[in-house]
């Protein structure tokens, strides 16, 4: 269904034919929602905004869903709800399973490229936001109706699975019996050993050729160590609540066979050049070309990147194609599109972008490290907050910290602060969600479990908080389209704030009759709101706390 700001902007776009921008009025005696559509027409009408505005409520027809709009200041126009119409969206919304999220009318096949943890190393902090982030888009773009299609592309092919079977033949160590951390000690073993012995580094390298040509027991060793790396992967993606499985695996290895044709399509068409020995694409905007092809024949992440991309066009009909990447990667990826879209393996109709994000700072203001200098695991995060509180919650405070600033801007792990049940965390909006359910329960227990079909919103904070219900599709539907969810954060914050004031300012139980209804039906819609809002974040909405 349409929401109300929905229906009320396609009025407005009607009469003037651009785009309204309405926003939530920014004070009560405003109204409910503004426009500055006049302001913006003035120019090219040669009137004044104020005239325009006149002229505009003057043609609007929206008597149906609004009191008559005034025109305030230079030109603004306010517009205030009827509480009728407000009252029968909340009916509405009620008797909705989705709580008011609408359907896309367009739906698309979306690839999401997220998490990417390598073989034989654990999962650290900036996996857990590819991870985190990613599974919150996933669940945010299947919501609205996309066919989504989730690829892990790990790190599971290179030069250094030479090092690590070579490091394991001599050590004696059977492979299969590995943890994911000894196997990334492990790695660290190999990794000195390849730099302080010249006759192990040449045996790693000749390894590395006996991988690339099937060699039997280098692929068993190799496989072993896939293996072990999976089952560590997983433990953590179950910790985490995330919907990766290994159906969505996506690793560099896949590709490998691809790559030979790929690059001398490239170089056929023109598309690649000989420079300095190497198969290069020259692309404008960068001064150094992409490396399809190095001087030695082998092939890097970009030509793997390349063959990620024909394939999830060709194979998977994708028409957005988007990557959850640390913003470190952002002029990578750019090339990798231009690259793409100049090859032809990526169509103008395919949509690409890169979801980039930032730092998780220590409370020093720096990168995350341990003590020794190395990154953070994931364990480490969960465990440091699991103890300050229970696992459901603690995870809550987690993807909250992550999801609820901008992307591209870091983050301090403050693990103290955003466990808080209250302030602006996740833990603060599973309370408000186990409170709804609380006073739902005792009003079933007290004999008032049945909900009118009739909304009565006569107080001011019956009204905001209805207000905001209302919003919830248009902000989901927003998340979906900008990838950015910490608008879902704010709406979910600014709705637990609005249901405080709802609560203090409105007694339910206390309440008689079809206000006392009423009001539990107030509750009942904005306890399932919440619950949709916090799943789509990947957070429990809890029944107690």
């Amino acid at each position: 269904m349409s929401s109300l700001p929905s229906l009320l902007s396609d009025r407005i776009f009607g009469v003037t034919g651009i785009d309204p921008e309405l926003r939530p009025a920014t004070k009560p005696q405003f109204g409910h929602y503004q426009t500055n559509v006049a302001l913006r027409l003035a120019k090219s009408e040669g009137q004044s905004p104020r005239e325009v505005a006149t002229r505009i409520v003057a043609r609007l027809e929206v008597a149906d869903l609004c009191e008559p709009p005034e025109i305030a200041g230079p030109g603004f126009i306010n517009f205030r709800l009827r509480t009728e119409v407000l009252a029968e969206a909340i009916t509405d919304q009620l008797a909705d399973p989705r709580s008011g999220m609408s359907s896309t009318q367009q739906p698309q096949t979306v690839v999401i490229d997220y998490s990417a943890p390598n073989v034989a190393k654990q999962m650290h902090v900036g996996h857990l936001r590819s991870t985190v982030i990613g599974d919150c888009l996933h669940r945010v773009l299947a919501g609205v109706g996309h066919h989504v299609i989730a690829q892990n592309h790990i790190g599971d092919w290179g030069t250094q699975f030479g090092m690590l079977v070579e490091q394991i033949l001599d050590e004696g160590v059977e492979a299969s019996a590995l943890t994911l951390p000894e196997a990334e000690a492990l790695y660290a073993r190999g990794s000195a050993h390849f730099r302080s012995d010249a006759d192990f580094a040449e045996r790693a390298r000749r390894r590395v050729v006996a991988l690339q040509s099937g060699d039997e027991q280098t692929r068993t060793i190799w496989q072993q160590l896939i293996n072990v790396s999976l089952a560590g992967f997983n433990a953590a993606y179950e910790r985490l609540g995330v919907l990766l499985t290994d159906d969505d695996l996506d690793g560099e290895s896949t590709y490998n066979d691809d790559l030979p044709q790929l690059v001398d399509t490239l170089e056929a068409d023109g598309t690649a050049v000989i420079d300095d020995g190497a198969l290069c694409v020259f692309v404008d905007g960068f001064t150094a070309p992409m490396i399809v092809r190095k001087r030695d024949g082998g092939f890097g992440y970009a030509a793997t990147d390349l063959a990620a991309i024909r394939r999830r066009v060709r194979d998977f009909g994708a028409d957005r194609i988007v990557y959850v990447v640390d913003s470190r990667q952002s002029d990578h990826f750019e090339q990798v599109f231009l690259v793409a879209r100049k090859a032809g393996l990526l169509p103008d109709a395919v949509a690409t972008e890169h979801v980039a994000f930032g730092t998780v700072l220590g409370l020093d203001g720096r990168p995350f490290k341990t003590r020794e200098g190395t990154a953070v695991t994931l364990y480490d995060l969960l465990d440091a907050a699991e103890e300050e509180a229970a696992p459901p919650i603690a995870l809550a405070a987690i993807k909250y910290a992550d999801l609820s600033n901008g992307l591209n801007k870091d983050y301090v792990f403050d693990v103290h602060r955003m466990v808080q049940t209250t302030g602006n965390t996740g833990p603060y909006l599973q309370y408000a969600h186990a409170r709804m359910t609380q006073v739902l329960r005792k009003a079933e227990a007290e004999g008032y479990g049945e909900q009118t079909k009739v909304m009565v919103l006569e107080e001011p904070a019956e009204q905001a908080l209805a207000l905001l219900l209302t919003r919830f599709g248009d902000v989901v539907d927003e998340v979906a389209e900008t990838l950015q969810p910490h608008k879902l954060c704010a709406y979910l914050y600014d709705l637990s704030g609005a249901l405080a004031i709802f609560y203090e300012q409105c007694p339910v139980l206390k309440a008689e009759g079809i206000v006392r209804e009423s009001r539990l039906a107030m509750c009942a819609v904005t306890k399932r709101v919440l619950a949709t809002g916090l799943t789509l974040l990947g957070i429990e909405a809890l029944e107690r706390m």
